[in-house]
């Protein structure tokens, strides 16, 4: 029974062994026209780029709306950039996101009007259409891209959960944790404000490493750890938090911030990530909770969790590791 539950807790990794990176795409349009000229909008679109690969998502405005290129496309290390002029209001207009239903990611919209005032709005693969002519409730965009980065991000999922698995006094979780949050929350804003720069490809590489140096971690005795690992283990998360910084700052360096509300917009994305950290140890709280209630009925212990999750991690970070790397080459 237990070879089982560590079966279907590898395969539904498995699963989702493509999705260890979610990256939003961004649209913005801009009003350019003068009073007494027709209406003239310029359209900025970053289309993100995984391994190599352009997401098949696509903006779509009205049949009447002629896009015209204002030069040819750009590529950046995550995402295809072009920029078109539109002879029409597509400040009232309806615009959808072709193959978006059918994606895992988001499209950050921005609309900024003549005056340079904007609002933001996020299209969701539930529901990849907007008509700007009625909804014009400004959202807290980068507050949810900054959760759902989490959240799906499952390589920093993992890590999350090998931390929560690997402590087990709630005091030095919470120190360890607070740790990791001050630590990426540090390169984070370093890369944002380009303080810092690195290639996002060998960082996601060794993203993927230090899951694999958590997994043995968690899978071996206590007496078998690393001096650091065990005694200090707020300094290993600290250390490793900094690489996770510069991961969440790929999800926002090629959508960029907005110039007049960088500190505002970094500042709900990073909430949205501290949001998303807590939903994940409160899942991961309630099933330990789960599986503790089970033990009493049947022979299993905290050790069978505790081994299962530390090989499906170890198995799934080696990969990414591995194939992170020969993109490298």
């Amino acid at each position: 029974m237990t070879r089982i539950l560590w079966a279907l807790l590898f395969l539904g990794c498995s699963a989702m062994v493509a999705a260890d990176e979610v990256r939003p795409a961004y649209l913005q349009l801009t009003d350019v026209h003068s009073a007494e000229e027709e209406p003239l909008y310029e359209v900025l679109w970053k289309q993100p780029v995984v391994e190599n690969r352009r997401l098949p998502i696509e903006p779509v405005f009205e049949p009447n709306c002629e896009l015209q290129p204002l030069g040819p496309p750009s590529i950046t290390a995550n995402a295809l950039v072009q920029r078109w002029q539109a002879p029409c209001d597509l400040g009232k207009a309806v615009v959808s996101i072709k193959g978006l239903s059918t994606s895992l990611t988001d499209v950050m919209l921005r609309v900024v009007d003549v005056k340079g005032d904007f609002n933001n709005f996020i299209l969701r693969p539930a529901d990849p259409s907007i008509d700007l002519s009625t909804d014009t409730v400004q959202s807290v965009s980068y507050l949810i891209i900054g959760v759902e980065h989490l959240v799906f991000g499952l390589d920093h999922v993992l890590f999350v959960i090998g931390l929560v698995l690997f402590i087990r006094a709630p005091w030095m979780l919470l120190k360890t944790i607070t740790a990791f949050t001050l630590a990426h929350s540090i390169t984070l804003a370093l890369s944002i404000f380009e303080i810092v720069r690195l290639p996002q490809a060998p960082v996601e590489a060794v993203i993927a490493l230090s899951i694999v140096f958590l997994a043995r971690e968690l899978a071996q005795d206590e007496q078998q750890r690393s001096v650091l690992t065990r005694g200090q283990p707020w300094l290993m998360a600290f250390v490793f938090g900094l690489l996770h910084g510069l991961g969440f700052a790929g999800a926002l360096s090629d959508i960029g911030l907005p110039e007049d509300a960088i500190g505002m917009s970094l500042l709900l994305f990073n909430v949205g990530i501290e949001l998303g950290q807590l939903i994940i140890i409160a899942l991961l709280l309630l099933i330990a909770r789960m599986w503790h209630l089970l033990t009493k009925r049947l022979n299993y212990t905290e050790a069978h969790l505790y081994t299962g999750t530390a090989f499906a991690m170890g198995i799934l970070a080696s990969y990414w590791t591995i194939d992170r790397t020969l993109l490298l080459l």
